[in-house]
């Protein structure tokens, strides 16, 4: 199976390359379009700033080339908010693939939000033999509303998506590569879609 994780200077890369390596995948990290293009299964992480990946996107021209993808991409906390329409942080314009506006944690709960927290109303094949209420960790500042796309919840001062799903795109708030079990459960549960 040809997994590529995109490149673009935004990613928490080495601890999805070691996950998906313990699955028995050998990633292939690439910024390219063509090998994004052919691959069989996308990862799109990111950490830091909304609107400096956004700007490294366009830079390399990905902004253009992940939407259009038809193989199943999942993007990872801040790539699956890149893959919203736009982000309160730094009033960035995202991909676009959701609809979805990511928004900031109300001042009433420290932030980022960074640890454990269970995640409930699993829909979708993502979720297949992953239990109600498991454990996800998470690392963030934004989040997207409770919406039509959502296929997981969960709350920290207000409940929001923990993971969204849209024909081929996936994306996941949580690190997927840091949940144990449960996230390689999912990474699993991708490879096999």
């Amino acid at each position: 199976m040809n997994v590529v994780i995109i490149d673009y200077g935004a990613g928490n890369i080495q601890s999805l390359q070691f996950a998906l390596k313990r699955l028995g995948v050998e990633a292939v990290l690439s910024g390219n379009a063509n090998v994004i293009r052919a691959a069989d299964k996308v990862l799109f992480p990111g950490v830091g700033a909304a609107g400096s990946a956004m700007d490294k996107l366009r830079v390399t021209g990905l902004d253009k080339v992940i939407p259009s993808l038809t193989q199943p991409v999942l993007g990872i906390c801040l790539g699956m908010q890149l893959l919203c329409a736009a982000s309160e942080e730094g009033n960035t314009q995202g991909l676009g693939v959701f609809s979805e506006k990511v928004v900031r944690f109300p001042p009433t709960v420290k932030v980022p939000q960074v640890g454990w927290n269970t995640i409930h109303s699993l829909k979708g094949p993502l979720f297949e033999s992953i239990a109600e209420n498991e454990f996800m960790y998470l690392v963030h500042s934004y989040y997207v509303l409770p919406c039509k796309a959502a296929v997981a919840l969960t709350e920290y001062g207000v409940t929001y998506a923990a993971a969204i799903e849209k024909n081929n795109f996936y994306g996941v708030q949580f690190h997927p590569e840091k949940s144990a079990q449960t996230g390689a459960q999912l990474l699993d549960n991708f490879l096999k879609l």
